[in-house]
This record gives structure tokens, sequence and C-alpha cells, in this order.
């Protein structure tokens, strides 16, 4: 293991090929992390990513894997310490979002949700509870609309429930191991996944929502990320807003 290798921290982030996910990994890498991009099937967006977190200096891989799926998230990890020698923290921001009523909702949508959203993120947070360095952090991602009781996110907001409440009991397993476990609860933000299927009207109103009449971006988002990154975090066990001011 070279001198780098056992001194940099380690970060992986799942979805860390576009959106919430893609911008964390840069920041993170931006402040001195090694990097890995895990991305589930565009291995040109994640290839883009670690070669923009490397524009910064820092070492970046990209590793292809299924966060639903026990033995690739292994694998993940295996490579994550083979590369670099140890894992710090584990950014969970790969995310699946399908909107529709709680009547027309298509159960196999339902089922495709859920598992990337509440299997994938405990996958994800079971091998990092097993693997992650003292000191480390977990960050997974709900969402606001959790508070909003908005329709058509009745099954999408199950889900981010579902992420809250692993969050928060994991952060009580873990005492005694200095990780924080944490979640980030973003408002409306400007990426594919939240813009896909709204027309202009619906965005602008969803824009207006914030005191700060505005969409977040996700730069605003992975400085949250990266906070909550840093070692010797005094907040642990809580859902994080990150929402411009939604109530």
């Amino acid at each position: 293991m070279s001198e780098q290798n056992a001194t940099s921290r380690v970060a992986i982030v799942t979805g860390g090929s576009r959106g919430i996910g893609r911008e964390s990994a840069v920041r993170l890498g931006s402040e001195g992390f090694d990097v890995v991009v895990n991305y589930a099937g565009n291995s040109a967006e994640a290839d883009d990513t670690v070669a923009e977190i490397g524009k910064n200096g820092a070492r970046a891989i990209a590793v292809q894997a299924d966060i639903a799926d026990e033995e690739a998230v292994s694998a993940l990890f295996d490579r994550a310490e083979e590369e670099f020698g140890g894992i710090d923290v584990v950014v969970n921001a790969a995310g699946l979002m399908i909107l529709a009523t709680v009547v027309d909702m298509k159960l196999s949508d339902l089922d495709r949700m859920h598992r990337t959203n509440i299997r994938g993120t405990f996958v994800i947070a079971q091998q990092a509870a097993k693997r992650l360095r003292s000191g480390g952090a977990i960050i997974n991602f709900s969402s606001s609309v959790t508070k909003l009781q908005m329709p058509t996110y009745a099954a999408y907001t199950a889900s981010k429930g579902a992420v809250e409440a692993m969050s928060l009991i994991l952060a009580r397993e873990l005492r005694g191991r200095q990780i924080t476990v944490n979640a980030v609860a973003p408002g409306p933000t400007a990426t594919a996944l939240f813009l896909n299927g709204k027309d202009e009207e619906t965005i602008a109103r969803m824009a207006a929502q914030p005191p700060l009449e505005r969409l977040g971006t996700p730069t605003d988002i992975a400085r949250v990320v990266a906070f909550l990154a840093a070692p010797g975090n005094w907040i642990n066990g809580q859902v994080v807003y990150a929402n411009g001011g939604i109530a």
C-alpha cells in the first residue's frame, strides 16, 4: 500500500455518475477524498465523472454494481478496499422515482422503485456498517416530500420514509464505532430524476415553493454531503433538510 493509500480518506458514492451523486463525488474529490464512483449502467457518464474528479488532483475509479444485489455490492466494497486501502465514507445517492396516484401505480413499478430505494439502501448500509473505518460516515438520501403529502408521491415517499427509519436506527446500532449515519432530504432539485415528466408550469410552481424561490441545484446538496462526510462530525442520527425553507 502506498503512503497516499494509507493516509487518504476514501468515499464510495452510489449513483455517482449523474445528478446529486455526481456532484457529491466531484465535491468530495475536491476535498481530498479518493472516490469510488458507483454506477448502474452508463459507463460513459461514470468515466466522465472520474475524469472530472481527476482534474482536482484526486484519484477515482468507476465500478458498476446493482446496489440491491448483495454480491455485487460486496464486490464493490472489495474493489474500493483493494484500490485505496479502506473505506471511510459511503454516500448512497442512487435512487429511482416513479410517480402515480395510489390507484394508478403499477405494482411492478412499486416493486422496482422499492427494490432500489429500500433494499438498495439497506444492502449498501449493511456493507458500510461492516467495513467502514472508525471516524467514518454513512450518508443516505431521503426527500423533503416525506413532509409535504403531495399527490402522486405516495409510493416514492413510502420508500424514503423507510430510508429515514433505517438511517436513524443504524446510527444507534453503531454506538462505539465512531461512525455517523445521517439522511439528507433534498427539496425540489434540478436533476434529471426530478425534471423528468414534469411540464414547465409544474416546475415553475415547485420552484416557487421555497422562500428562496428557486429549485435547488446538485451543488447545493453536495455541500451538505461534504459537511456530513467530514471527520469528527457531531451530527448523527438525523434527517437534514436541504430544501430552501419548504415547511
